[in-house]
């Protein structure tokens, strides 16, 4: 199982990299009244058929050649399932995948979040090409990286452009801190 929610954020992302998304959008919501930390990553990938989605949370399925087992989403259910929480895939083909993971906050179970704002300048840096919408609630207060408005104020310069993906961080790092004042999930 990985350590952090992150990784497993990262996990799935890539899956929609796979599957040829041109968008994957990331929520990350933290509800301390409802005591749930929630996530959605949606793509708009190649989606996946009937039985492809039966057999994706099997660790013995996968769709790649290099390799026989595919971890990444029986272990994403796997987390989400032992706190309490919930886990559900929707897809269709040609038209995307949807995960969502619930977990139980204070669940003794409940791995940390870890270090969202590297996997999301991750995704964002090692596929310049792409497009990511990351919203990060905290309560009633949230913030927005999406990279198609970036892209528009940016005119051409590519993301992973060193100064960019600096700002990127940056970005991240503060409104981060102010939507959850450092709170460590």
């Amino acid at each position: 199982m990985m350590p952090e929610i992150s990784l497993n954020i990262l996990d799935v992302a890539e899956n929609s990299v796979r599957a040829q998304a041109t968008l994957v959008e990331i929520t990350v919501e933290t509800d301390i009244r409802e005591n749930r930390l929630r996530v959605w990553i949606k793509d708009n990938g190649c989606g996946m058929s009937r039985d492809q989605l039966e057999q994706v949370t099997d660790p013995f399925f996968t769709t790649r050649r290099t390799r026989k087992v595919g971890l990444g989403v029986p272990f994403f259910k796997m987390a989400a399932l032992s706190t309490g929480g919930d886990f559900q895939i929707m897809s269709e083909i040609s038209k995307g995948t949807e995960v969502y993971a619930e977990f139980v906050l204070d669940h003794i179970d409940r791995m940390p979040l870890g270090d969202i704002n590297s996997t999301i300048y991750t995704l964002i840096c090692f596929h310049p090409d792409m497009d990511f919408c990351y919203t990060y609630r905290y309560d009633m207060r949230e913030f927005v990286l999406d990279t198609r408005q970036m892209r528009e104020i940016l005119g051409g310069i590519p993301l992973d452009t060193p100064e960019v993906a600096g700002y990127i961080r940056e970005y991240l790092e503060e409104n981060k801190k102010e939507v959850d004042g450092g709170a460590i999930i």
